[in-house]
């Protein structure tokens, strides 16, 4: 062999033992040359931050606040005789909470999944006005059929059949969050109920209200590049939702205080930011999988509709294992 061929070999054997790549411009290179420079541009598109839109935000601050003016006022006002106006009251927003999320979760058999949730909140609101005792197990007993029923619609046609295996928790959360605004309700029919119920509507109305109008004026830091929310009022809704709280837990009889109104208030707020971090999160996910966005109302009213049906059996909870 010549002296030239063999000094190669041992070269190649050292480069070999010692892990190196060859140098630029060698075959090793060829991917980097072939890469096309478009891969760079499409990868700065996706961490592309989404903007946070003024007006939207603070229709949804003056929405949730809205709500929770309902409630406080539905619960103060209803009288021991007669709570059939607190009823029509909440099933007003129940029907509203069903439009916007049977047009974002998109279930199956959509017409008749949203006949069935309108006859569960009928159904649901009659139980809790005129039973004969104010409790919850009624309540949960509408959402076993309701949900039932429901599935036994999307199990009709053909097409809606092969969907009911992925969709029915998303069958299940739509009927529980319908029936769910009919436990304000029967929370006034009891001793606490009616305070818990002003003192947890008021903290995450604040809350939601701070949160949003932060977010028209100072969406910063963000909590993620495709959710316009900000961590600021996140924090800001939380501290002001929680002294409100306890601004009325000292103006309530016991055993209310200022510092169980706090607790309240406190785990109403987690509750309430949580619920609308998750719809706006879950909202960021459907578009970056590329799924069809739904009505923009529905969309936007997810938030504050989930935040408050979720915060009804919280307040019942309270009341029941932290209050009485």
């Amino acid at each position: 062999m010549p002296q030239d061929e063999s000094w190669d070999a041992d070269a190649s054997r050292e480069i070999a033992r010692s892990g190196q790549h060859a140098p630029a411009g060698f075959p090793d290179d060829a991917d980097a040359e072939s890469r096309d420079p478009d891969d760079t541009d499409d990868e700065l598109e996706e961490i592309e931050v989404v903007p946070v839109r003024r007006q939207l935000s603070l229709a949804i601050a003056g929405f949730a606040a809205l709500l929770a003016v309902g409630l406080v006022l539905g619960a103060v006002t209803s009288a021991p005789d007669s709570r059939l106006p607190y009823a029509i009251v909440l099933f007003g927003v129940q029907l509203l909470a069903l439009l916007a999320w049977v047009m974002a979760l998109n279930p199956p058999a959509k017409i008749s999944t949203a006949g069935v949730c309108v006859a569960a909140a009928v159904v649901a609101d009659y139980l809790a006005v005129s039973g004969a005792r104010a409790e919850l197990t009624p309540l949960l007993w509408v959402i076993v059929g309701g949900f039932v029923a429901a599935v036994i619609g999307q199990l009709v046609r053909a097409e809606d059949r092969a969907r009911v295996t992925d969709s029915w928790r998303t069958t299940l959360t739509i009927v529980a969050g319908v029936v769910a605004y009919a436990i304000p309700i029967v929370l006034t029919r009891q001793e606490l109920g009616t305070q818990t119920v002003i003192v947890c509507s008021a903290a995450a109305g604040v809350a939601l209200l701070v949160a949003r109008v932060t977010d028209a004026i100072f969406p910063k830091p963000r909590l993620a590049a495709q959710v316009p929310r900000g961590a600021t009022g996140i924090v800001l809704g939380a501290m002001l939702g929680t002294l409100a709280a306890a601004a009325l837990g000292s103006v309530l009889v016991l055993p209310f205080t200022p510092a169980k109104g706090a607790v309240v208030g406190l785990i109403a707020v987690v509750v309430a930011h949580l619920v609308d971090l998750a719809v706006n999160f879950g909202q960021a996910g459907r578009q970056l999988a590329g799924d069809a966005p739904t009505f923009w109302v529905a969309r936007h009213m997810q938030g504050p509709l989930g935040a408050f049906a979720l915060l009804a059996p919280t307040a019942y909870a309270l009341s029941h294992w932290y209050l009485a």
